[in-house]
């Protein structure tokens, strides 16, 4: 029984280690628009760039996301392509306000949603509805974002910026999600780590890496490649419609040769934190964060029964071993006989896992500017998305997967 138990904390430990040195530094928070000094006065010419947002009963957050938009600084030709996705609260009446509010009438064009067709989810048929009619504009570039966003009004220029002069198909940001409640604080920092220890940000954007994922809250994808992917069309039925999009320009790409190293000639993508373009969108209680995880958590798992079964063990093994080892070791060391000291390897072993998923998380708590208190509590959080994730495949398997506005999803209709 010592054997195994020591085992398992000697893997939950090696797991970490390998995670820190081998996967592409997913930890870190440097990947960062902003970081860099970006300007547009540099380009030859300016693109024009069309915006295009999906929104469904927005009314609420519309005025701030909305404004945000209008007012960007970008100095080349931009136009706002709304999708009034057969909303019941008057969203494309208050959109309509806030483009005559900050003097843009001009700059918005509402289009009224038609029927959602099969084989469509709700927001991609949006989408599509919003970029044929942006494409009698031949905008250069398409600016796919939520309704729900508020973006600085450098963001545009800055993502056209990296767009044009690193040869990009497609940016991406992560944009700062809310994190003002108790329960936001505890698990929306956790909800971008465990994003990026799936998708290392210096993976997706190593053009020789097949890793390939973004962040539906503010895309710009050159038109030239959404052209060469065959259209929205194409992940039509995707939930996680962001990182399906990001996959196949990532994947039209090729490989040339200049001299002795290969160099990518197509599909170049970029994906990166935001520390100014922010989320509207409140999750200002644990059911609101569950709903949101549980809707996407087992689609995630491309609906694979074994890769379920991986994660809820996979899961505890590397989150929960390492501090129950170090209770463990706390309480069999009341209990060791004279001379036993098996109980100071389990809590040290332990104490070391539990070090260094602190260390790894502590910089997106850091990023969050949250209590650095919160990063030891990675073990708790951890579960709590494990029990997201089983009920995930439970609304699944009881025909309530992918919920969302209004409308159910099934995993047939993802396929």
């Amino acid at each position: 029984m010592d054997v195994i138990v020591l085992g398992l904390m000697l893997l939950s430990l090696t797991i970490w280690l390998g995670l820190l040195c081998f996967r592409g530094q997913f930890w870190r928070t440097d990947q960062q628009l902003e970081v860099e000094t970006l300007y547009t006065t540099s380009l030859q010419s300016l693109p024009v760039v069309c915006a295009v947002v999906p929104a469904r009963n927005e009314a609420e957050l519309i005025s701030v996301s909305l404004r945000s938009l209008l007012l960007q600084d970008y100095p080349g030709s931009f136009n706002v392509f709304l999708v009034d996705d057969r909303s019941t609260d008057r969203t494309a009446n208050f959109a309509e306000g806030v483009a005559h509010a900050v003097g843009k009438p001009q700059q918005l064009h509402i289009i009224t949603g038609e029927t959602l067709p099969p084989g469509w989810s709700g927001k991609l048929w949006a989408v599509e509805q919003g970029i044929n009619s942006a494409s009698l504009f031949a905008p250069d570039y398409y600016l796919l974002t939520d309704a729900d966003i508020e973006h600085d009004p450098s963001n545009l220029r800055r993502l056209v910026a990296k767009a044009v002069q690193e040869d990009l198909d497609l940016v991406s940001v992560m944009v700062r999600l809310r994190c003002e409640s108790f329960w936001e604080k505890l698990l929306i920092p956790a909800f971008v780590f465990f994003f990026q220890k799936l998708y290392p940000f210096r993976w997706v954007n190593n053009p020789n890496n097949p890793t390939a994922a973004a962040a539906g809250g503010s895309i710009l994808i050159a038109r030239e490649a959404l052209e060469r992917i065959g259209g929205i069309q194409v992940i039509r039925q995707a939930l996680i419609d962001d990182c399906a999009l990001a996959e196949a320009v990532k994947r039209s790409g090729g490989v040339g040769d200049k001299g002795t190293s290969p160099i990518p000639s197509q599909g170049r993508i970029w994906i990166g934190l935001s520390t100014l373009t922010c989320s509207l969108r409140p999750y200002d209680s644990l059911a609101t964060i569950w709903d949101m995880v549980a809707r996407t958590a087992y689609t995630q798992l491309n609906y694979s029964p074994l890769l379920l079964l991986g994660t809820l063990v996979g899961m505890p093994l590397i989150y929960l071993v390492p501090p129950v080892s170090v209770i463990l070791g706390a309480v069999w060391g009341n209990w060791a006989m004279s001379g036993d000291k098996t109980h100071y390897v389990y809590a040290f072993t332990g104490l070391l896992g539990w070090l260094l998923m602190t260390f790894a998380y502590y910089p997106t708590i850091r990023f969050y500017k949250c209590s650095p208190w919160l990063a030891f509590s990675l073990p708790a959080i951890a579960f709590l998305y494990t029990l997201m994730t089983l009920d995930s495949a439970l609304r699944h398997w009881q025909g309530r997967g992918g919920a969302w506005k209004g409308r159910v999803y099934h995993s047939s209709d993802n396929l």
